[in-house]
């Protein structure tokens, strides 16, 4: 099965995740799933910018909140996520109940490096956003400015903060990508609530070696957008600082 697009139902994926190639609907014999793979679909999207592995329940509330595609949802113990789902997301019960492959703990585990407590892992596709559609955004919302993040728990913790404050987008310099299943964690998937994407900053040093804040303007001169500048830290890695530019 594979959740559709809007997170609004369920419909029957298998052959159309086997046309395209998609880690979608993964079976053995009577509807069984197959673990060897089960293991290798997440292989393959651990690997994609395409696709996003979403690890524990709120990232996979949140994808399926927002309309991401889920194509794969996994878990070891069917009841603790209907458990989950209707204390904390009643209206997606059915879906998961519908769509969840369920695997013993110890082919569970060999899906990735990291087994979640809730004991659920999913594929999404990723939602798609460029550093241009984010900074001509219309309005006056701030956009916030990672500088080469380096802690990836803290990097997700930012884009959360961001979503809940109503940022227009979070963008981010260097080589840590926001799509890292450890920093959707971190933003409990909140990746499909606000745009992310990396930028390109031109950012400049001061005399004593910290970066500079920045600021954006899009569009038309007499445009001036609200950068909120976070800077990577590598004395203190666990609490980046946002400050207006």
């Amino acid at each position: 099965m594979t959740l559709d697009a809007a997170g609004a139902g369920v419909r029957d994926g298998v052959s159309s995740a086997a046309e395209e190639g998609r880690p979608g609907a993964l079976g053995g014999p009577a509807g069984v799933p197959d673990a060897n793979e089960l293991v290798a679909a997440f292989r393959v999207a651990r690997e994609s910018d395409e696709l996003v592995v979403l690890e524990g329940f709120h990232p996979l509330k949140h994808a399926l909140r927002f309309g991401a595609q889920v194509d794969l949802v996994v878990t070891y113990d069917i009841e603790a996520l209907l458990r989950l789902a209707r204390d904390h997301a009643p209206e997606l019960e059915q879906q998961l109940a519908a769509s969840a492959s369920v695997l013993t703990r110890k082919d569970f585990r060999r899906l990735g490096p990291y087994e979640p407590h809730t004991g659920v892992v999913s594929i999404a596709r990723r939602a798609r956003y460029d550093a241009s559609s984010i900074l001509g955004a219309p309005g006056e919302r701030p956009i916030v400015l990672l500088d080469e993040p380096r802690h990836r728990g803290n990097f997700g913790a930012v884009i959360r903060v961001a979503a809940a404050a109503g940022a227009a987008g979070v963008l981010s310099t260097g080589a840590q990508d926001p799509w890292h299943p450890v920093v959707v964690r971190g933003a409990a998937g909140l990746q499909f609530a606000v745009p992310v994407a990396r930028l390109l900053c031109p950012l400049s040093r001061t005399s004593t070696g910290a970066r500079c804040s920045c600021s954006i303007r899009p569009g038309s001169p007499s445009t001036r957008r609200t950068c909120l500048h976070a800077r990577s830290s590598r004395s203190a890695p666990s609490g980046p600082a946002l400050a207006r530019a």
